[in-house]
């Protein structure tokens, strides 16, 4: 039988995949944008984001373990779905429009829809809830990141 994590984190990785496809131009627009001086951890942001899609896929498999296939859980799930995309959506179309002010919408966009699920969550799973908190935590400090680097690339707004 097929568990609702490996389906979870199936539809995780698919949605990654089909989503963050760049073009070499794409990444090279990036590559070349000034960072500002105080980001030092560049090299670890794809592993930080890495536990936060893991934490988020088992915060969703325990909101659907509570009450599978109800409509409310189907619909928390959507919201994940929404959440995912959103998060995806804001390296491909950032660099696809080459623009840091779109990139700083997504990003908050991100950060505003993961406090809702957490809110909406906390009412079937407390720690499924906390399982958001590292997505909380670091959406508002990645769009800060990428709010202060349309100051230092204003050619890239």
């Amino acid at each position: 039988m097929i568990k609702s994590w490996m389906v979870i984190g199936g539809v995780v990785l698919v949605v990654a995949l089909a989503i963050n496809r760049l073009a070499t131009s794409d990444i090279q627009w990036f590559n070349r944008l000034v960072r500002p001086r105080w980001l030092k951890i560049e090299a670890a942001i794809p592993i930080i984001w890495t536990v936060i899609f893991i934490c988020g896929a088992w915060s969703a498999v325990i909101v659907w373990e509570q009450a599978p296939g109800t409509q409310d859980t189907w619909l928390r799930m959507g919201f994940y779905l929404l959440l995912e995309i959103v998060t995806m959506s804001y390296t491909s179309v950032m660099c696809k429009l080459r623009s840091l002010k779109i990139g700083t919408i997504i990003g908050g966009t991100g950060a505003i829809l993961s406090v809702l699920l957490a809110i909406s969550v906390l009412q079937v799973s407390q720690p499924a809830a906390l399982l958001l908190l590292p997505y909380i935590l670091w959406s508002p400090i990645g769009t800060y990141t990428t709010w202060a680097m349309m100051h230092l690339n204003p050619a890239d707004v």
